[in-house]
């Protein structure tokens, strides 16, 4: 496969959506540059003539997000800047038939599970010795490390069985050798995803085996932080609480979506716990690890929540005070029990409502940080902006969460190295301070 200007093939991946395509990505870039393709994944690059565009069909919001960036690049290919456009991902899993009838345009579309076909596409064969192993795309010092695969959980709101399907888990041996890698390559921060970490292990070891992993994890040399996220409320392992509690190399921080905490409102959405397991959990995970940064999200406008509902949420939220949130509206996606509900919450009341608990979290986040001006705090560096170093705490993840901005007039690159901070200012969402 040639371009038009008989150049060597360059291919550029463009991610949309969550850390799990991330780490999709990272492994598909692997294999192509195993093959000896020049690949990318800078947004910035204008140089690759193949794009390989790996979508999100999660939410609205995120579909059209996914459907505007093929477009442009549909546009790119007619005015001849690219000459070959794939769309993988989990909008062509879930609308390819509706995405070849409406953009034929694409050269070919694949879903999920289908990178083996891709890579054929492409004129590579799929190396198994590779499996497992990336390219990342992050910044060398933290990495995504995604434990399973699929969902066994039926939330009504939820299209992510529909796309990416059951449960698999991957075994302890699988990850820990990735994660070596990933040690090896320079990562000192494991971000541990799933669709529900709570669940691993159930699928192939028949118990929960999530505080076994972590435990091996923490071993590897080179790796100094590990951050759980994406962990189901329900039957929520204890002993992973006590790991977190007591080894060193597990920041304080859990990442646990609730959801909502009314009990008829969490029924309908078939999650697994009502409201007195969250509060018993959240008392839990408060009581034994200290310091805890707890993060969760919420959905507000789901059908039929009331005024009254809503204005529980809202008071939940103001009580428990947060350390970090996120707050999704409703997205009436077809395929789940949730569709047969009328979505009857406007747009407007869904703005409102989010719009409420975003200022709600905002002054929680502005007051937690108060609490941190004049103290010293561990920091992992992520980049450089003009003259600013940006880095992160042991209760933030990246993207997601606060930041700890530092003016330093080091002349060395403090990127992915760990430093002691002073506070000496904040803001909602941002902390300020110097390098002791």
């Amino acid at each position: 496969m040639k371009t038009k200007a008989n150049k060597k093939d360059s291919i550029k991946v463009i991610t949309l959506g969550c850390s799990k395509n991330t780490v999709d990505s990272e492994q598909l870039m692997c294999q192509i540059k195993a093959a000896n393709y020049s690949v990318n994944s800078d947004s910035n690059n204008d140089d690759s003539n193949i794009i390989i565009i790996n979508t999100c069909g999660f939410i609205q919001d995120s579909k059209q997000e996914s459907i505007d960036t093929i477009l442009s690049y549909v546009n790119a290919k007619k005015t001849g800047k690219i000459d070959k456009l794939y769309v993988t991902g989990c909008l062509s899993e879930r609308y390819k038939k509706e995405l070849i009838k409406e953009i034929p345009e694409v050269d070919e579309y694949f879903g999920v599970h289908d990178y083996k076909s891709l890579l054929n596409t492409l004129n590579i064969d799929y190396k198994k010795e590779l499996s497992g192993l990336r390219l990342l795309t992050t910044p060398n010092h933290y990495a995504y490390l995604k434990i399973s695969e699929g969902c066994d959980r039926t939330c009504s709101f939820c299209s992510i069985p529909l796309i990416r399907g059951n449960h698999i888990s991957k075994s302890i041996e699988e990850l820990v050798k990735e994660a070596v890698f990933l040690a090896k390559k320079g990562v000192k921060e494991l971000l541990i995803i799933a669709q529900d970490t709570t669940y691993y292990g159930i699928d192939i070891y028949k118990k929960q085996r999530l505080s076994e992993l972590l435990q091996k994890l923490s071993e590897i040399k080179g790796i100094e932080w590990i951050k759980l996220h994406y962990a189901y409320p329900a039957n929520f392992p204890k002993d992973v609480i006590e790991l977190i509690a007591e080894n060193s190399k597990f920041c304080n921080y859990l990442d646990i979506p609730f959801q909502h905490i009314n009990d008829r409102i969490l029924k309908s959405m078939r999650r697994s716990h009502s409201k007195k397991d969250i509060l018993e959990l959240i008392n839990l995970v408060r009581t034994k690890i200290n310091d805890l940064a707890l993060r969760t999200t919420f959905i507000v406008g789901y059908p039929g929540e009331t005024d009254k509902e809503f204005s529980e949420l809202y008071d939940f939220i103001k009580e428990t005070k947060f350390e970090r949130l996120g707050v999704f509206k409703y997205s009436h996606e077809e395929g789940t029990p949730a569709y047969k509900l009328k979505d009857n919450i406007s747009n407007k009341i869904k703005n409102e409502r989010y719009n409420a608990i975003m200022e709600l979290q905002r002054d929680i986040s502005y007051n937690n940080n108060l609490l941190f001006v004049n103290k010293e705090i561990k920091v992992l560096i992520d980049r450089k902006e003009n003259e600013y170093w940006i880095g992160r705490s042991i209760h933030d993840s990246p993207e997601i969460d606060n930041e700890v901005i530092i003016n330093s007039k080091k002349n060395i690159n403090l990127t992915g190295k760990f430093f002691t901070v002073k506070i000496t200012n904040v803001e909602n969402y941002d902390l300020f301070g110097t390098i002791i």
